[in-house]
Parts: C-alpha cells; sequence; structure tokens
C-alpha cells in the first residue's frame, strides 16, 4: 500500500491520540498540521515539532494564498478533528481523497456544538461518533463510519468526554483506513432522516438551572455540564452556588411547596424541591449557611 499524505486541520486533546495513531502508521504521512488560529495549542505544536511536521495556522483557511501554500504539500486527504473554520468547496476537493471530519455526534440527528451536552440534557440512551465526507453544510456530508456508545445514569460529561477522546481517535484511524483500501460505502445524512437536528454552541448563562423542571431534568442538567464544564448554577441568598453534582430520591413524603425550597439538609447534602419531587444536592461550592425554608430563585 504506497502512503498516503494528510493534512491534518485539528485542536486540543480530541486530535492528540489520532495523531499518535496516525504517525505510528507507516502508510500514513502528516505532510501537515493545521491549528486553530490563534489558539495557542502548545502540545499539538509540539507533537507536530517531535515528529519533524510543518505546523501552520491561518485566520483564513479558504484564502487564496493559504490554498496555495498547501497546495505544494500535494496531499491525498485533509482531516479535521475539532477545527472550528469552514472548508469551502475549493479546500474540501483540492486532494484526491477529499477531506474528511470526525464529529461526537450521531448524524443526522446531532449535528452542531456541545453535543455531548446535549445528549445528556435530552436524557438520550446511546451518543454516537461519526467520520463523514465535509461539503459546505455544517456536518451534513455522507457518513463513512458512525458508530454508538451507551449512556447510563452513570455517565456524566467528564465519563463520555475522557471516552470519547479516545473513540474519536480509533474511528478516525478506521476510516481512513477503509479510505486507503478503497472501501468506503458513503451513507447519505437524507437515507436516515430527511432533516436531522441541529444543536447550537452552549454560551455563558446556559448554566442556569431551573427549579421548576422535573427531578430528572434537574439530574441531566446537572451531570450534562459538571467538570469539567461550567457547572450547574443557582442563585439562593443572593449569592451564587456551583452544582457539580445531583442525586435522585426515592422518597413518597408529598413536599407541598415552591419549588428551589431547601427541605431537609443532611451532613453537605441539601434536599431541594422540585417541581414533582425532591433532589439531593450532593456537591457544590457556596460560602454562605444554608437553612430548612431557604428557597432557590
Amino acid at each position: 500500500m504506497s502512503c498516503t499524505g494528510i493534512g491534518y486541520f485539528a485542536d486540543g486533546p480530541w486530535a492528540y491520540e489520532a495523531f499518535r495513531l496516525l504517525v505510528s502508521d507507516k502508510t500514513v504521512k502528516i505532510s501537515f498540521v493545521c491549528g486553530r488560529y490563534n489558539a495557542n495549542d502548545k502540545t499539538l505544536k509540539t507533537l507536530a515539532e517531535e515528529y519533524g511536521i510543518d505546523y501552520l495556522e491561518h485566520k483564513n483557511i479558504n484564502s487564496p494564498e493559504f490554498l496555495e501554500l498547501i497546495s505544494s504539500y500535494q496531499c491525498d486527504l485533509f482531516v479535521s478533528m475539532s477545527f472550528n473554520q469552514i472548508f469551502k468547496d475549493k479546500i474540501i476537493n483540492l486532494p484526491r481523497l477529499k477531506t474528511i471530519n470526525c464529529h461526537a455526534g450521531k448524524l443526522p440527528y446531532y449535528r452542531g456544538r456541545n453535543i455531548l451536552n446535549w445528549v445528556l440534557i435530552n436524557d438520550e440512551t446511546e451518543y454516537g461518533i461519526t467520520v463523514h465526507y465535509v461539503d459546505e453544510g455544517v456536518d451534513t456530508g455522507d457518513i463513512i463510519l458512525q458508530r454508538t456508545y451507551q449512556i447510563t445514569d452513570d455517565s456524566t460529561y467528564r465519563i463520555l468526554l475522557k471516552q470519547a477522546y479516545t473513540e474519536c481517535a480509533k474511528i478516525l484511524y478506521d476510516s481512513i483506513k477503509l479510505l486507503q483500501e478503497g472501501n468506503v460505502k458513503p451513507v447519505k445524512q437524507s437515507t436516515i432522516h430527511p432533516v436531522g437536528t441541529y444543536f447550537t454552541r452552549r454560551i455563558e448563562g446556559d448554566e442556569l438551572l431551573d427549579w421548576k423542571q422535573s427531578s430528572r431534568e434537574i439530574f441531566n442538567f446537572v451531570r450534562a455540564i459538571c467538570k469539567p464544564g461550567p457547572k450547574a448554577r443557582a442563585w439562593l441568598k443572593s449569592s451564587e452556588m456551583k452544582i457539580n453534582k445531583v442525586e435522585m430520591v426515592n422518597d413518597s413524603i408529598q413536599y407541598k411547596c415552591i419549588p428551589g425550597a431547601v427541605v431537609g439538609i443532611t451532613g453537605n447534602a441539601i434536599l431541594v424541591k422540585t417541581m414533582d419531587s425532591i433532589i439531593r444536592v450532593v456537591e457544590y461550592d457556596f460560602d454562605d449557611d444554608i437553612r430548612i425554608g431557604d428557597r432557590f430563585v
């Protein structure tokens, strides 16, 4: 098998393990690494330098000057792993094998951003990782390979993120091997669902907890944005509490009070009324005293 030249557009921990798999394969040559512009990804840059690979950055990868630069590498394939610029037609079709992307979502249902947060918020029982051809849409290209992974009540953002870092690397590597062997059978996303779904990037302020939701919804929300996410936020006595973990409670007592009311304290754990029952807050940051009868807003 001849050596496949790859241009690697990448960023962060998502990119490191895949990089190591690729450089260990003698049938693959990473011709250049292009990091996110001004991201200062020292780890990725150091990996490139360690293997004598050119490290590039550019504020517009679709510009004529950047296209001219990367054309000189004569790559067979461009690979995107957690890259943040949109690829246009000219750069997509520059390599012989086109351009592919690894997306931590079960396409076409979970296009967009912050998918590992959203699948937990939405109480999904599985999430997917998809490698697909890049087109000019957002996560809309034909699917090369897709795998799914179980979500249980023990799953948190931290757990899914750690798993996805490893599994993204594996599925990306396996997809490149399929391309090398000419064994890709692309699947059009429209054959799975004519429209699909798209999720927007989560921004500052989205972490505010709503006690008028059900206990299950609050449980999912908190585990979806726990560390290393921003953690859920709530206000008590005009002070902000950061909540990293809550637990569901099996309690037959009917609490007839306003959602957000503190109805019990056991050690460091706080029992809080929700819309349909109560929930136990077990990991949090808060500097003030808490008493039964206090109310979150």
